[in-house]
This record gives structure tokens, sequence and C-alpha cells, in this order.
């Protein structure tokens, strides 16, 4: 599995580890990560959890302005993780190689970002409009997740850009108040059915569960032994003992 080592520019990520908001502390940070076994490195500027405070584009910007060339020079894929076109834009005018779209690619606008630059979109499952504006999934999460990426692959199709996309089943997201529990269930359900996102005939990607849990790790497991192409992670040699553990 290709993973992508997380860096958090923004101050709120509920992952304390992975917060750095200096160039040097977020080269630090990425060093570290690929030392441990990621291969690339996945920014973000905006947390996307309730405690996290949404800033202008602006202010998302300048959290990542200096730090996405400095990531670039290690020489690794960088995925920009953003729901807002200006701010990906900039960071793959800077350096990014990956759009991480954290909006879903529901609008034109990221699709018209993605149409200028020759990357790999990975394309999440959101039941809103961003992270923020989530709500429950009432369906079967399978039916709910073939749905919507069969409406964002058309959009996709339109730009001529399906070619590019990495399917994300989006469980590093969930609505706001949602119970553990429920999460833990969910989560189980669609990680135990990745094949069926197979369908679309595109690399998986997936955000790694990281708490240090009895279910999470059973999660972790779980994702592991599905064998997807991509995950995105917090501790790297966590995930790698486990892929060697499952798959010798």
């Amino acid at each position: 599995m290709f993973l992508y080592g997380v860096v958090n520019a923004s101050p709120d990520s509920l992952n304390i580890d992975s917060i750095a908001t200096t160039p040097e502390a977020a080269l630090a940070r990425a060093q570290q990560l690929l030392a441990d076994g990621a291969d690339g490195i996945d920014l973000g500027g905006q947390g996307s959890t309730d405690n996290a405070t949404v800033v202008p584009w602006e202010a998302e910007w300048r959290r990542l302005a200096d730090i996405v060339p400095a990531l670039a020079t290690l020489g690794v894929p960088i995925s920009i993780d953003s729901w807002r076109p200006e701010v990906t834009r900039r960071a793959l005018e800077h350096g990014a190689t990956v759009i991480n779209a954290a909006d879903g690619m529901q609008s034109d606008a990221m699709w018209e970002v993605a149409a200028e630059f020759d990357v790999p979109i990975v394309l999440p499952f959101l039941s809103g409009p961003n992270p923020r504006e989530m709500s429950h999934v009432e369906v079967d999460p399978i039916d709910a997740l073939v749905e919507f990426f069969t409406a964002r692959l058309a959009d996709a199709d339109r730009f001529g850009l399906r070619h590019r996309c990495v399917i994300d089943p989006g469980t590093g997201f969930a609505p706001s108040n949602w119970p553990w529990e429920e999460r833990y269930l969910y989560q189980k359900r669609v990680y135990s059915n990745l094949d069926a996102l197979r369908v679309f005939e595109l690399p998986l990607y997936i955000a790694l569960p990281w708490k240090e849990t009895a279910q999470h790790d059973e999660l972790l497991e779980i994702v592991v032994t599905q064998q997807p192409e991509f995950g995105r992670v917090h501790y790297p040699a966590k995930v790698r003992a486990f892929e060697r553990r499952i798959h010798g």
C-alpha cells in the first residue's frame, strides 16, 4: 500500500502529532513519516472536525504558502487536502502533485482546477457539500457509496478526468455528533465490502484508523487485509507492521 503521511498546518487537528505550522516543523514531521514507512505526504491547512475553526480561504493558503514548496523539496508525492479550489490551485502551482478533494469534487470549480493539472484526484465520499456539513447516511452505506461515485464519475467524464480519479469511501469524515459505536459499525461495514467499489475499476484510497483502541485496530486489520492501493496515515510504522503480519 502506498502511504501518504499526514501533515496538518491547521492548529486544531484532532491528532496533535500531525500539527506542523512552520516549514521547519513540517519538514521535520514529513521526514519522520517517510523514515517510518510513508511514501508521500498529505498536507492540509483547514481542519474538518467540529472543533476546527473555519477560516477564509486566504487564511488557509497563508498557512500553506511556505510549507508546500518546502515539502516539495523532498521529491515525493505531495497531496493537497482542501475543499477550496482557490487553495488547491495555488498548492498545485507551488509544488503539490495530488488533489485530495475534501469537497468530494462536488463543484465544477474543483473539476476546472483539476483539468488544469495532470495529477491524480483523490475523490472521497461525502454525505454533504463539505466535511463540516455532513448528514447521517440513512441507507446501506455501500449503496450510498456506489450511487455517489456513479454521479461524481459522470462529472469526471464531462471533464475527461475519470482516469485520474482514486476512490476514497470517505471514512475519515463523519457527521457531527455521530457516536463512536455508530461510526465503528459504519466503518466496519464499509471496510469489509471494499470490493464493491472495484466496480469502478479505479484505485482505492483509505483514511486509515489511527487511535489506539481494540476497535480501531480491528478496523485497520480489515483494511490492510483488503489491500487498497493507497492509505492516508498518521503512524506509518504501525501500518507497515500490520502489513508484515498479515501479508508476510
